[in-house]
């Protein structure tokens, strides 16, 4: 492979990566480095939080076949009502609320499941239905009101979930009185350590397989410029309030799902699944059971994401949770996820949620009116997927030449 077809390769294997970048130096000229600021780096965890946690569910759907879930900002909307009534008004305990609301989310998810895996209505009119049915009970739970949870009683929940002030990890290491928060300079190192270690244990385990690996010069980069860049995250974090709450919850969603979809049996089916359905359930494996699993799942994070939001705004309404759906969705697919089903990581999902919340962030900064702001985020939707169904054309075209 000659020096131009390295770089063209490199180019299309990151690419999300190489305009995140771009996008991230594009606002912090165009704001003089406001993007940048601790408190903005602080705040895009904070309201992106539930971005991450739904897209990373999305990406089960996605994977079985192109398939999206439509009901997740309702399904949103009606576990935080749900768990906002029984705290507030019925005064139940908070950690019984946030079972009651697993609970809940999981046999939501697990009712649009059984249509979608055993009837075989297709995915897009149930969660469609699900879409409206839980918007409907939301206002119903809430008879159209607001419910507050800045009572004494939540606001364990609030801080744990990462709303509030004091939603932070106390600087046990450099104290109230340090400028920066050494805790999180601690656990920045920690967790560059612990990246590296697993990387250079990957490659180790593949290369005693056999496997194909990375060309040296390209790996080192990679874990390099990763490296760099956790680095000036956790930096910049500590320079404001340390390490938000809710970012322990999305780094532990990331890592979870990450090992589900690359480390086991069950993440395998997922893409086999998108890949060749009647191919995967002639060797042996039940597609139905990977569908009601995918589903079921999204029910279970549309839970937690519910409880992130209603936590971060310390409160209950009827509106919560629109267009919810569209952000995990267009995270996916800006992530690299295929329109078809079978391609997708949980890295590479995460990047694509990143895009989208500093375009948001940047042009909030710049003051760009609202209605201009769905205009960019759906046009790079569509630029993402018009990406992916050329990028596919492209490859089938060529393997027919060959």
């Amino acid at each position: 492979m000659n020096s131009r077809n390295k770089v063209l390769d490199f180019v299309n294997k990151y690419t999300m990566v190489i305009v995140l970048i771009l996008v991230i130096i594009f606002f912090s000229a165009r704001t003089g480095g406001a993007i940048l600021y601790p408190s903005n780096v602080s705040n895009l965890i904070s309201q992106n939080a539930y971005v991450f946690i739904l897209a990373t569910g999305m990406l089960l759907c996605i994977l079985t076949g192109g398939n999206i879930d439509l009901s997740v900002g309702s399904v949103v909307c009606f576990v935080g009502a749900v768990g906002a009534t029984l705290m507030v008004s019925k005064g139940l305990n908070p950690v019984l609320s946030v079972i009651i609301m697993f609970v809940i989310g999981t046999l939501i998810g697990a009712w649009q499941a059984f249509w979608i895996a055993y009837v075989r209505i297709p995915p897009f009119i149930v969660t469609l239905s699900g879409m409206l049915i839980f918007r409907g009970l939301s206002n119903v739970v809430l008879d159209g009101m607001t419910v507050s949870l800045n009572t004494e009683g939540t606001l364990g929940f609030v801080k744990a979930f990462g709303g509030g002030a004091n939603c932070y990890i106390p600087d046990f290491i450099g104290g109230s009185g340090s400028s920066i928060n050494v805790t999180c300079i601690v656990a920045t190192a920690i967790a560059i350590v612990i990246f590296l270690l697993i990387m250079v244990k990957n490659r180790m385990t593949r290369l005693k397989k056999n496997y194909e690996v990375e060309n040296m010069g390209p790996w080192m980069s990679k874990m390099i410029i990763i490296s760099v860049v956790i680095g000036a995250f956790g930096f910049r974090l500590s320079q404001y309030k340390g390490i938000p709450n809710v970012l322990l919850i999305v780094v532990g969603v990331i890592i979870i799902y990450s090992y589900i979809t690359s480390n086991t049996t069950t993440g395998r089916y997922f893409y086999a699944v998108g890949g060749n359905e009647k191919a995967t359930k002639l060797s042996g494996i039940n597609t139905n059971k990977v569908y009601f699993l995918a589903y079921t799942n999204m029910g279970l994070l549309a839970a937690l994401a519910g409880m992130v939001t209603i936590a971060r705004m310390t409160s209950a309404q009827p509106t919560y949770g629109q267009n919810y759906e569209m952000d995990a969705i267009a995270s996916c697919f800006i992530g690299g996820a295929s329109a078809y089903g079978g391609i997708g990581t949980v890295p590479g999902v995460i990047i694509g949620a990143l895009l989208m919340g500093v375009i948001n962030l940047g042009m909030f900064s710049m003051g760009v009116d609202q209605n201009m702001q769905k205009v960019v985020k759906g046009l790079v939707l569509l630029a993402a997927v018009i990406f992916d169904v050329v990028s596919k054309r492209g490859g089938k075209l060529m393997a027919k030449n060959a």
